[in-house]
């Protein structure tokens, strides 16, 4: 099977997810090379995390994780990073968070969306997690709503997700060094994941194995994004 390049006729992305560190475990290498050649991006999150921190009070660890999040935007070129301040572990495809996305679209006018795999496993044996199925599907929900509307000026162009069955990918050789620091920028939530290992060792991991070769398409180092909406 044969994977289309990106488009790389498009100044601006906006890029929706629903927890903090999302951008980080998937977009991340190819976001910095984004934002090196000039293109703006913008992340938009449902929550704060603040569930997300085992043993530390909610109340606590949205601002911590928010911190986190703005950093790790910054050291991949991000400067615009909103919260929406929906309840983290509670996300659904509701009324009010559809409404949320369309009007960010309509208020961002990104030339692209990237959003986040809404099937129920990434990999047999390796279930998606609710909150990230029910966000996907509001974001295809809304993005249909905003291209519905023939007279909204700069309607997105595209839409897509990062996650298994890529029919695009971005090399993203040169990037994946600065993917690592980004990720590892979540310094407090990854120490409570995974005490045992040190921050930079997981976020290494991690972003190898986000950025390997796909079968189809020539580069060493990819990220990988399907592509749901024309």
């Amino acid at each position: 099977m044969s994977i289309a390049a990106f488009p790389d006729d498009w100044s601006s992305a906006l890029v929706l997810v629903a927890h903090p560190d999302d951008p980080e475990y998937g977009v991340a290498a190819a976001v910095a090379k984004w934002t090196a050649e000039g293109r703006t991006v913008v992340y938009a999150l449902a929550t704060s995390g603040e569930a997300g921190i085992e043993g530390m009070d909610p109340a606590e660890a949205g601002p911590l994780r928010e911190d986190e999040q703005r950093a790790s935007a910054a050291v991949v070129g991000v400067d615009a990073v909103e919260f929406w301040g929906f309840e983290d572990s509670a996300i659904g495809n509701t009324p009010e968070l559809r409404a949320k996305i369309v009007d960010t679209l309509r208020r961002v006018r990104p030339d692209l969306v990237v959003s986040m795999y809404g099937g129920p496993e990434w990999a047999p044996g390796f279930p998606n997690q609710r909150d990230h199925r029910e966000f996907a599907a509001a974001v295809v929900d809304a993005y249909d709503e905003v291209q519905a509307d023939e007279q909204a000026p700069d309607r997105p162009r595209a839409l897509f997700v990062n996650g298994p069955g890529s029919t695009h990918a971005v090399d993203v050789e040169g990037f994946t060094e600065i993917a690592v620091r980004s990720l590892a920028e979540h310094d407090v939530y990854l120490s409570v994941l995974d005490p045992d290992t040190p921050v930079l060792e997981q976020a290494r991991a991690q972003v190898a194995r986000t950025t390997g070769p796909i079968e189809g398409f020539p580069a060493a180092q990819t990220t990988g994004l399907t592509r749901l909406r024309p």
